[in-house]
Protein backbone atom coordinates (compact mmCIF):
# COMPACT_ATOMS: atom_id res chain seq x y z
CA UNK A 1 0.00 0.00 0.00
CA UNK A 2 1.80 3.23 -0.63
CA UNK A 3 0.36 6.45 0.79
CA UNK A 4 0.86 10.25 -0.73
CA UNK A 5 1.31 13.18 1.25
CA UNK A 6 1.52 16.56 1.02
CA UNK A 7 3.68 18.37 3.95
CA UNK A 8 3.10 21.96 4.73
CA UNK A 9 6.28 23.68 4.84
CA UNK A 10 7.46 27.45 5.69
CA UNK A 11 9.98 29.25 6.88
CA UNK A 12 9.03 32.87 8.71
CA UNK A 13 12.80 33.60 8.21
CA UNK A 14 13.12 32.96 4.43
CA UNK A 15 9.27 32.46 2.98
CA UNK A 16 6.64 34.96 1.99
CA UNK A 17 4.34 32.30 1.24
CA UNK A 18 3.45 28.82 2.67
CA UNK A 19 3.89 25.36 0.05
CA UNK A 20 3.67 21.63 -0.02
CA UNK A 21 6.08 19.08 -0.29
CA UNK A 22 4.87 15.68 -2.22
CA UNK A 23 5.81 12.39 -1.15
CA UNK A 24 5.11 8.95 -1.74
CA UNK A 25 5.61 6.58 0.79
CA UNK A 26 5.04 2.57 0.44
CA UNK A 27 3.99 1.34 4.11
CA UNK A 28 5.93 -2.01 5.26
CA UNK A 29 6.76 -2.01 8.88
CA UNK A 30 5.37 1.58 9.95
CA UNK A 31 2.58 2.27 12.10
CA UNK A 32 2.01 5.70 12.97
CA UNK A 33 2.24 8.63 11.24
CA UNK A 34 5.13 9.19 13.51
CA UNK A 35 6.62 6.64 11.93
CA UNK A 36 5.81 8.01 8.46
CA UNK A 37 7.01 11.34 9.15
CA UNK A 38 10.25 9.89 10.34
CA UNK A 39 10.74 7.96 7.44
CA UNK A 40 9.94 11.25 5.26
CA UNK A 41 12.31 13.40 7.30
CA UNK A 42 15.30 10.78 7.17
CA UNK A 43 15.19 12.01 3.42
CA UNK A 44 14.18 15.11 3.51
CA UNK A 45 14.44 17.53 6.14
CA UNK A 46 11.40 18.95 7.77
CA UNK A 47 10.57 20.57 11.05
CA UNK A 48 7.96 18.90 13.81
CA UNK A 49 8.50 17.18 16.62
CA UNK A 50 9.33 13.53 17.26
CA UNK A 51 6.69 12.82 19.46
CA UNK A 52 3.27 11.08 19.14
CA UNK A 53 1.49 13.07 21.33
CA UNK A 54 2.43 16.06 18.74
CA UNK A 55 -0.57 17.59 16.98
CA UNK A 56 -0.93 18.02 13.53
CA UNK A 57 -3.71 18.64 11.02
CA UNK A 58 -4.75 16.17 8.31
CA UNK A 59 -7.28 16.68 5.46
CA UNK A 60 -8.69 19.69 8.06
CA UNK A 61 -9.23 17.21 11.06
CA UNK A 62 -6.81 17.84 14.18
CA UNK A 63 -5.09 14.67 15.45
CA UNK A 64 -1.97 13.62 16.60
CA UNK A 65 1.04 11.74 15.53
CA UNK A 66 0.07 8.80 17.65
CA UNK A 67 -2.99 7.72 14.86
CA UNK A 68 -2.07 4.51 13.55
CA UNK A 69 -1.64 3.52 9.43
CA UNK A 70 -4.85 1.26 9.74
CA UNK A 71 -6.84 4.56 10.85
CA UNK A 72 -5.44 7.04 8.94
CA UNK A 73 -6.74 5.39 5.96
CA UNK A 74 -9.71 4.47 7.16
CA UNK A 75 -10.94 7.87 8.17
CA UNK A 76 -8.78 10.01 5.39
CA UNK A 77 -7.80 7.49 2.23
CA UNK A 78 -4.62 7.38 0.88
CA UNK A 79 -4.23 10.85 0.41
CA UNK A 80 -3.20 12.76 2.81
CA UNK A 81 -2.44 16.68 3.25
CA UNK A 82 -0.72 17.41 6.64
CA UNK A 83 -0.66 20.58 8.15
CA UNK A 84 0.44 22.68 11.37
CA UNK A 85 -2.55 23.30 13.76
CA UNK A 86 -2.70 26.78 13.09
CA UNK A 87 -1.30 27.66 9.61
CA UNK A 88 -1.31 31.37 11.30
CA UNK A 89 0.76 30.96 13.93
CA UNK A 90 3.10 28.64 11.93
CA UNK A 91 6.94 29.88 12.19
CA UNK A 92 8.95 26.35 10.51
CA UNK A 93 6.91 24.02 8.75
CA UNK A 94 4.68 21.82 11.27
CA UNK A 95 5.99 23.82 14.47
CA UNK A 96 3.79 27.12 15.61
CA UNK A 97 4.12 29.88 18.28
CA UNK A 98 1.85 28.66 20.85
CA UNK A 99 2.70 31.42 23.20
CA UNK A 100 -1.40 32.92 22.66
CA UNK A 101 -2.61 29.40 24.57
CA UNK A 102 0.40 29.24 27.16
CA UNK A 103 -0.73 33.10 28.10
CA UNK A 104 -4.84 32.28 28.41
CA UNK A 105 -3.66 30.09 31.76
CA UNK A 106 -2.60 33.35 33.34
CA UNK A 107 -6.42 33.74 33.80
CA UNK A 108 -7.05 31.37 36.21
CA UNK A 109 -3.23 30.50 37.36
CA UNK A 110 -3.88 31.42 41.32
CA UNK A 111 -6.74 28.65 41.52
CA UNK A 112 -4.04 25.90 40.49
CA UNK A 113 -0.95 23.69 41.08
CA UNK A 114 1.93 22.34 38.39
CA UNK A 115 -0.43 19.40 37.62
CA UNK A 116 -3.09 21.52 36.56
CA UNK A 117 -0.78 23.58 34.44
CA UNK A 118 0.30 19.93 32.60
CA UNK A 119 -3.25 19.38 32.04
CA UNK A 120 -3.95 22.36 30.39
CA UNK A 121 -0.61 22.56 28.42
CA UNK A 122 -1.84 18.79 27.26
CA UNK A 123 -5.10 20.30 25.74
CA UNK A 124 -3.22 22.77 23.23
CA UNK A 125 -5.06 20.81 20.43
CA UNK A 126 -8.42 21.89 21.87
CA UNK A 127 -7.27 25.72 21.50
CA UNK A 128 -6.30 25.75 17.93
CA UNK A 129 -9.35 23.26 16.72
CA UNK A 130 -11.74 26.09 17.40
CA UNK A 131 -13.05 27.67 14.58
CA UNK A 132 -14.25 30.54 16.25
CA UNK A 133 -10.37 31.21 16.41
CA UNK A 134 -10.41 31.86 12.28
CA UNK A 135 -12.99 34.91 12.95
CA UNK A 136 -11.40 36.00 16.52
CA UNK A 137 -7.91 35.35 17.06
CA UNK A 138 -8.18 36.96 21.06
CA UNK A 139 -10.79 33.57 21.26
CA UNK A 140 -10.11 32.01 25.39
CA UNK A 141 -9.82 28.81 23.82
CA UNK A 142 -11.74 25.63 25.52
CA UNK A 143 -8.89 24.87 27.48
CA UNK A 144 -9.55 27.18 29.86
CA UNK A 145 -13.16 26.34 30.43
CA UNK A 146 -12.15 22.85 31.07
CA UNK A 147 -9.69 24.13 33.89
CA UNK A 148 -12.24 26.23 35.26
CA UNK A 149 -14.91 23.36 35.31
CA UNK A 150 -12.25 21.07 36.87
CA UNK A 151 -11.33 23.96 39.67
CA UNK A 152 -14.96 24.72 40.47
CA UNK A 153 -15.49 20.59 40.52
CA UNK A 154 -12.78 20.38 43.09
CA UNK A 155 -13.17 23.56 45.21
CA UNK A 156 -17.12 24.72 44.75
CA UNK A 157 -16.02 27.60 46.96
CA UNK A 158 -14.20 29.20 44.03
CA UNK A 159 -17.16 28.63 42.03
CA UNK A 160 -18.46 32.54 41.91
CA UNK A 161 -15.14 33.95 41.67
CA UNK A 162 -14.03 31.88 38.64
CA UNK A 163 -17.37 32.44 36.96
CA UNK A 164 -17.02 35.61 37.05
CA UNK A 165 -13.79 35.89 35.67
CA UNK A 166 -14.96 33.57 32.71
CA UNK A 167 -18.38 35.82 32.39
CA UNK A 168 -15.93 39.06 32.54
CA UNK A 169 -13.62 38.48 29.60
CA UNK A 170 -14.04 39.98 25.90
CA UNK A 171 -13.92 36.49 23.50
CA UNK A 172 -15.08 34.47 26.44
CA UNK A 173 -17.51 31.45 26.78
CA UNK A 174 -19.93 33.04 24.38
CA UNK A 175 -17.81 32.93 21.75
CA UNK A 176 -17.69 28.95 21.93
CA UNK A 177 -18.36 26.43 19.16
CA UNK A 178 -18.64 22.69 19.13
CA UNK A 179 -15.18 20.90 18.42
CA UNK A 180 -17.00 17.71 17.32
CA UNK A 181 -16.63 17.65 13.98
CA UNK A 182 -13.18 19.18 14.32
CA UNK A 183 -10.94 16.55 16.18
CA UNK A 184 -10.66 13.27 15.19
CA UNK A 185 -12.12 10.81 17.73
CA UNK A 186 -13.59 13.47 19.76
CA UNK A 187 -14.02 13.30 23.53
CA UNK A 188 -17.60 14.81 23.93
CA UNK A 189 -17.28 14.52 27.69
CA UNK A 190 -15.28 18.06 26.99
CA UNK A 191 -18.34 19.36 25.01
CA UNK A 192 -20.59 18.65 28.12
CA UNK A 193 -18.06 20.94 30.47
CA UNK A 194 -18.76 23.91 28.04
CA UNK A 195 -22.38 23.50 28.20
CA UNK A 196 -22.18 22.72 32.25
CA UNK A 197 -20.30 26.32 32.45
CA UNK A 198 -22.36 27.81 29.73
CA UNK A 199 -25.41 26.81 31.70
CA UNK A 200 -24.32 27.99 34.99
CA UNK A 201 -23.81 31.89 33.21
CA UNK A 202 -27.31 31.75 31.86
CA UNK A 203 -25.45 31.79 28.10
CA UNK A 204 -27.96 28.55 26.57
CA UNK A 205 -31.08 29.48 24.85
CA UNK A 206 -33.86 27.34 23.67
CA UNK A 207 -32.46 27.14 19.72
CA UNK A 208 -36.46 27.45 18.50
CA UNK A 209 -37.46 30.22 20.64
CA UNK A 210 -34.73 32.49 19.35
CA UNK A 211 -35.38 35.11 16.80
CA UNK A 212 -32.76 34.44 13.66
CA UNK A 213 -34.43 37.34 11.15
CA UNK A 214 -32.23 40.26 11.71
CA UNK A 215 -32.16 41.76 8.56
CA UNK A 216 -35.58 40.92 7.17
CA UNK A 217 -38.47 39.46 8.87
CA UNK A 218 -40.04 36.59 7.75
CA UNK A 219 -42.82 33.95 8.47
CA UNK A 220 -42.02 29.89 6.69
CA UNK A 221 -43.86 27.04 7.74
CA UNK A 222 -41.90 24.09 6.00
CA UNK A 223 -44.60 21.26 6.32
CA UNK A 224 -43.71 17.85 6.36
CA UNK A 225 -43.44 16.47 3.25
CA UNK A 226 -44.26 12.28 2.14
CA UNK A 227 -41.58 10.65 0.33
CA UNK A 228 -42.96 9.92 -3.31
CA UNK A 229 -42.01 9.32 -6.77
CA UNK A 230 -38.88 11.57 -7.88
CA UNK A 231 -40.18 13.56 -11.15
CA UNK A 232 -37.77 15.97 -11.06
CA UNK A 233 -33.98 14.66 -10.68
CA UNK A 234 -32.16 17.99 -11.32
CA UNK A 235 -29.56 16.73 -12.85
CA UNK A 236 -27.84 19.70 -14.35
CA UNK A 237 -27.76 21.22 -11.17
CA UNK A 238 -25.08 21.33 -8.80
CA UNK A 239 -26.28 20.90 -4.88
CA UNK A 240 -24.02 21.46 -1.78
CA UNK A 241 -25.53 20.66 1.05
CA UNK A 242 -24.79 21.82 4.96
CA UNK A 243 -25.98 19.76 7.59
CA UNK A 244 -24.61 20.99 10.78
CA UNK A 245 -22.96 18.25 13.89
CA UNK A 246 -25.37 15.43 12.02
CA UNK A 247 -26.85 14.70 9.27
CA UNK A 248 -30.62 14.70 7.83
CA UNK A 249 -30.94 10.55 7.39
CA UNK A 250 -33.89 12.40 5.13
CA UNK A 251 -32.06 14.96 3.55
CA UNK A 252 -29.61 12.62 2.75
CA UNK A 253 -31.85 9.86 0.84
CA UNK A 254 -33.26 12.88 -1.10
CA UNK A 255 -29.85 13.92 -2.43
CA UNK A 256 -29.09 10.61 -2.86
CA UNK A 257 -32.03 9.67 -5.01
CA UNK A 258 -31.45 12.80 -7.09
CA UNK A 259 -28.73 13.00 -10.37
CA UNK A 260 -27.34 16.67 -9.37
CA UNK A 261 -23.93 16.64 -8.93
CA UNK A 262 -22.79 16.69 -4.61
CA UNK A 263 -20.72 19.58 -4.16
CA UNK A 264 -18.73 18.63 -0.74
CA UNK A 265 -17.77 21.69 0.82
CA UNK A 266 -15.28 21.98 4.06
CA UNK A 267 -18.14 23.57 6.14
CA UNK A 268 -20.74 21.43 5.57
CA UNK A 269 -20.43 20.08 9.43
CA UNK A 270 -19.10 23.52 11.20
CA UNK A 271 -21.64 24.77 14.37
CA UNK A 272 -23.35 27.80 14.18
CA UNK A 273 -23.42 28.43 17.82
CA UNK A 274 -27.35 29.04 18.06
CA UNK A 275 -27.86 27.79 20.92
CA UNK A 276 -26.00 31.52 21.97
CA UNK A 277 -27.14 33.40 18.86
CA UNK A 278 -29.09 36.26 20.80
CA UNK A 279 -26.03 36.79 23.17
CA UNK A 280 -23.84 36.96 20.03
CA UNK A 281 -25.49 37.22 16.35
CA UNK A 282 -22.00 38.29 15.04
CA UNK A 283 -19.82 35.50 15.50
CA UNK A 284 -23.21 32.93 14.15
CA UNK A 285 -23.26 35.63 10.74
CA UNK A 286 -19.77 35.15 10.34
CA UNK A 287 -19.58 31.53 10.56
CA UNK A 288 -22.77 31.60 8.41
CA UNK A 289 -20.74 33.83 5.26
CA UNK A 290 -18.43 31.41 5.58
CA UNK A 291 -21.04 28.48 4.38
CA UNK A 292 -22.62 30.79 2.00
CA UNK A 293 -18.75 32.32 0.43
CA UNK A 294 -17.34 28.17 -0.09
CA UNK A 295 -20.66 27.03 -1.51
CA UNK A 296 -20.99 30.18 -4.13
CA UNK A 297 -17.19 29.73 -5.02
CA UNK A 298 -17.39 26.15 -5.54
CA UNK A 299 -19.80 26.81 -8.23
CA UNK A 300 -23.10 25.22 -6.07
CA UNK A 301 -26.36 26.01 -8.20
CA UNK A 302 -28.63 25.66 -4.61
CA UNK A 303 -27.00 25.39 -0.83
CA UNK A 304 -29.54 22.99 1.14
CA UNK A 305 -30.42 22.80 4.83
CA UNK A 306 -32.49 21.22 6.94
CA UNK A 307 -33.16 23.12 9.33
CA UNK A 308 -35.69 26.04 9.57
CA UNK A 309 -33.50 28.01 11.69
CA UNK A 310 -30.71 27.50 9.87
CA UNK A 311 -32.66 28.36 6.41
CA UNK A 312 -33.49 31.87 8.53
CA UNK A 313 -30.58 32.93 9.35
CA UNK A 314 -28.83 32.14 6.14
CA UNK A 315 -31.45 33.36 4.37
CA UNK A 316 -33.04 36.54 5.70
CA UNK A 317 -29.48 38.31 7.05
CA UNK A 318 -27.83 38.41 3.44
CA UNK A 319 -27.22 42.46 3.85
CA UNK A 320 -25.63 42.12 7.19
CA UNK A 321 -23.55 38.94 5.93
CA UNK A 322 -22.30 41.04 3.12
CA UNK A 323 -21.13 43.33 5.43
CA UNK A 324 -19.23 41.13 7.70
CA UNK A 325 -17.47 39.18 4.50
CA UNK A 326 -17.34 42.15 2.14
CA UNK A 327 -19.14 40.56 -0.85
CA UNK A 328 -22.45 40.06 -1.29
CA UNK A 329 -23.20 35.96 -1.92
CA UNK A 330 -26.23 35.43 -4.02
CA UNK A 331 -26.76 31.83 -3.72
CA UNK A 332 -30.46 30.66 -3.49
CA UNK A 333 -31.16 28.64 -0.09
CA UNK A 334 -33.43 25.48 -0.16
CA UNK A 335 -35.29 23.90 2.74
CA UNK A 336 -34.68 20.16 2.47
CA UNK A 337 -38.82 20.09 2.35
CA UNK A 338 -38.45 22.70 -0.66
CA UNK A 339 -36.36 20.19 -2.33
CA UNK A 340 -38.58 17.85 -1.76
CA UNK A 341 -41.59 19.57 -3.64
CA UNK A 342 -39.48 20.50 -6.41
CA UNK A 343 -38.19 17.03 -6.67
CA UNK A 344 -41.85 15.66 -6.33
CA UNK A 345 -42.97 18.33 -8.50
CA UNK A 346 -45.34 19.93 -5.93
CA UNK A 347 -44.65 23.41 -7.73
CA UNK A 348 -47.71 24.84 -6.57
CA UNK A 349 -46.44 24.44 -2.80
CA UNK A 350 -43.07 24.96 -3.63
CA UNK A 351 -43.64 28.92 -5.28
CA UNK A 352 -45.54 29.85 -2.52
CA UNK A 353 -42.40 29.09 -0.02
CA UNK A 354 -40.01 30.26 -2.86
CA UNK A 355 -41.40 33.78 -3.29
CA UNK A 356 -40.80 34.49 0.51
CA UNK A 357 -36.92 33.93 -0.39
CA UNK A 358 -34.39 36.77 -0.08
CA UNK A 359 -32.42 34.99 -3.36
CA UNK A 360 -35.67 33.64 -5.27
CA UNK A 361 -34.11 30.37 -7.35
CA UNK A 362 -35.75 31.02 -10.01
CA UNK A 363 -36.02 27.21 -11.38
CA UNK A 364 -40.06 26.68 -11.62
Amino acid sequence: MKLELNIFKFDCKSDYLPYYTKHFVKIEKQETLLDILNQINNEQNFSYENNKDFCIVINGLFTKLSITILQLVEKFGKDLTIEPISIRRAYKDLLIDDNDFKEKFKLLKKFTNKEDEKNYLNNKIYFYASNTMNFYHNYLGDPIFYLAHELIERNPDNKEEILNIIKNEEYSIEYHTSLKNRIYNFDNTKEEKIIQIKNELGLLYEVEAQEFCIDKKITIDFDKVEEEEIKHNFKDFNLAYYYGEEKDSQTQKLLENLKAKKIDIKTKDIDLNLSTFIKNPELSLKLASSILLEAYDSAADLLIVDNKQVFKLLETNRKTIAKLCGREVIIPILHKNELALLAYSKFDKAKELLKKHEVNPEII
